[in-house]
């Protein structure tokens, strides 16, 4: 369904990839993986042809309708979701139009060839969904959590994060032969991403996801790709016997790498003692050896993260009050919130998307205005808050230069160490923000939480784009920290052991 072939592709002086191939055959369920910055969602821009390769090949067969997950997608936004859930059936829909255009031609010129054409459209029609796409657009709606929305609502009134499910769910209804996702759980809480899960568990086509979901890839996939050291290695499998085959292999990796390092050395000293004197010929013969020797990539020396929230010591026994809190745009979208939470309390915030979650963190902090009701902080309360929004300012600043701005009197020192703890290099902190993935974006806005005092951490979906040893540091950090947490996460199994309390606002 798909073939790679010696694909290179570099940006400035990073190599992404050096003659990268694979392959993926009908009917597989593949997911993509690697760390921030390893190339991942670059791929799928190659792959779907945003993108040209600086060298190699992308080859697919001739009809092969292929799907993709684009989250920025240009879209009719005077279109309910209905109406845009039905354009998924536009084929169909164009082939009922000409039914009915042979029909009335056949009234005025009595052809008997127009009969034929539209008794063939019509069993094709007949044949597939198109009398079932009422049904279809109702169940796909469901499953995904967009009854709650309305299906009259006009897409310009969604936020980024419904659009995205909206958007999701019209590719699901196409059923192309083979889909693309990039992070399709994103935007989605615990039980939407069930039944996305047993949607692409049923999926009888092929497909390549990335996700940053261990849980969710591990159920849907029957192979891996995993990209690092430049290269791609395919592995038979779900996540957890790929990840095992991947440890075996890159010990072995590391032992040839570090095999073929003394030996490289070793002949460099030998070369640099005899290249003048008796021996030089000998040397020099071992010199060009040595520039014929594929040499091994090293492994990656990007720094494991470690994010260290600053705390502003406080005395208080609550840290958050609200009375009969009322939340929303233009009109309530929960009943007025009772909740207390004590000061320390790790908290987090569970409830279908679409509900109010984000709304709840924005008005908190004071980004929205409540509709009714009140929420107080005890005095000296200073909240540190994360958004899942990867919206830039100005999006060709680099890291240092955005960082800077945020935070005058940081030294341009200061802030590498901040950005280089959270798991960026010193390459990527003089990168243009746009230019990052959306791992390498999550982590700068973590960093300017690492810069900034406080004793109330809010976090809104921080995992969505990150890789597993970025979570790991995240969730250690969390734990640790001194004063109150809350955060907004549709990965259980990120928060699960070590929030004392999950409140459910799924009422």
């Amino acid at each position: 369904m798909l073939s790679l072939i010696d694909i290179t592709q570099q940006f400035g002086d990073k190599i992404l990839y050096e003659q990268l191939n694979l392959q993926v055959n009908k009917g597989e369920h593949v997911g993509l993986i690697g760390q921030n910055g390893a190339g991942k969602s670059t791929l799928i821009k190659i792959i779907t042809g945003e993108l040209l390769p600086d060298n190699g090949q992308v080859t697919m067969p001739k009809n092969c309708h292929m799907g993709y997950l684009d989250q920025y997608v240009e879209v009719d936004e005077s279109l309910t979701i209905f109406e845009f859930l039905k354009t998924a059936f536009q084929k169909e829909l164009d082939m009922e139009a000409q039914i009915t255009a042979a029909y009335t031609e056949y009234a005025e010129t009595m052809d008997d060839k127009l009969l034929e054409r539209a008794g063939k459209l019509q069993t094709q029609l007949d044949q597939g969904d198109f009398y079932q796409m009422d049904t279809l657009i109702q169940e796909m709606a469901s499953g995904l959590g967009l009854q709650v929305l309305g299906l009259d609502s006009v897409l310009k009134d969604l936020s980024g994060g419904q659009r995205s499910k909206v958007i999701l769910a019209k590719l699901l209804l196409e059923k192309p032969d083979m889909l693309v996702l990039d992070e399709p759980t994103n935007h989605l809480d615990d039980t939407h991403v069930e039944w996305l899960k047993n949607f692409l568990q049923n999926f009888e086509g092929t497909f390549l996801v990335i996700s940053h979901d261990r849980t969710f890839l591990d159920e849907i996939t029957t192979h891996i790709a995993d990209i690092e050291f430049g290269q791609l290695t395919k592995y038979t499998g779900n996540l957890t016997k790929a990840l095992k085959q991947k440890e075996a292999n890159r010990e072995s990796y590391l032992r040839q790498y570090e095999s073929q390092k003394k030996q490289i050395e070793k002949t460099e000293a030998y070369i640099r003692k005899y290249k003048a004197g008796s021996r030089s010929t000998m040397a020099k013969s071992r010199e060009k050896q040595l520039a014929k020797v594929e040499r091994l990539t090293p492994p990656s020396d990007a720094p494991k993260p470690n994010f260290q929230f600053p705390y502003q010591p406080i005395v208080s026994t609550l840290a958050l009050t609200t009375d009969q809190l009322v939340i929303g745009y233009e009109r309530p979208l929960l009943d007025p919130i009772q909740l207390t939470i004590r000061y320390g309390e790790l908290i987090a915030i569970r409830g279908f998307n679409g509900i109010g979650k984000s709304t709840l963190l924005k008005t908190l902090i004071g980004q929205l205005e409540a509709l009714g009701g009140d929420f107080q902080f005890p005095a000296n309360t200073k909240v540190n808050y994360f958004s899942q929004d990867l919206v830039w300012e100005a999006p060709l600043e680099t890291p240092i230069q955005y960082l800077g701005r945020m935070f005058e009197k940081a030294t341009v020192k200061e802030i590498r160490r901040h950005l280089s703890q959270a798991g960026l290099v010193n390459q990527l902190a003089q990168e243009p923000l746009n230019q990052l993935s959306g791992g390498e974006q999550t982590k700068v806005k973590l960093a300017q939480m690492t810069m900034t005092p406080g004793n109330f951490l809010i976090l809104d979906e921080p995992t969505n784009h990150i890789d597993q040893e970025t979570k790991e540091s995240l969730r250690e950090s969390l734990r640790n920290y001194p004063g109150t947490v809350i955060v907004v996460s549709h990965e259980q199994e990120f928060y699960e052991d070590f929030v004392d309390r999950i409140v459910d606002i799924a009422g």
